[in-house]
């Protein structure tokens, strides 16, 4: 294989290492920082935790949207862009991309803040989930408007 070829395929090992910054004028729906009981055997954090930190944060708004219960009812897409680290201190926004009869879709983006001796942000995560709103018997219920 040429060197020119080698050079256009995707590598695994290659990661986008482009500087980010926090969403300017954005609140996040959950901020907090993985803890070493939270890392794999690689001294990573478990991909599990950091997709059920995004399923609270998307759960939140939902919740909020629906001014009740919501039960997640799937996940779209999940991408891990980066290694999340212990100590790196991860912000989850969300946005609304769909209010339907009775489901919520939204996006989260997960961003790290690492090395506080040389502050670095980096997008770790983004996902797309989707909601259900649900009465106390667990049914669907309209998304009130």
């Amino acid at each position: 294989m040429s060197a020119v070829l080698a050079s256009r395929m995707p590598r695994a090992d290659r990661v986008d290492e482009s500087p980010a910054a926090l969403p300017e004028g954005r609140q996040p729906a959950l901020r907090v920082m993985p803890m070493p009981a939270d890392a794999n055997q690689n001294g990573d954090i478990f991909g599990g935790w950091i997709m059920a930190q995004v399923d609270i944060a998307g759960g939140t708004v939902a919740g909020k949207l629906a001014r009740g219960r919501v039960a997640t009812v799937a996940v779209k897409e999940f991408t891990f862009k980066q290694p999340v680290q212990i100590g790196d201190l991860l912000s989850f926004y969300v946005d609304l991309v769909r209010i339907g009869n009775t489901s919520i879709t939204v996006t989260v983006e997960v961003y790290a803040e690492r090395r506080p001796a040389d502050p670095k942000v980096v997008k770790v995560t983004e996902a797309t989930l989707t909601y259900v709103a649900i009465d106390g018997a667990g049914k669907p219920r309209p998304v009130p408007r």
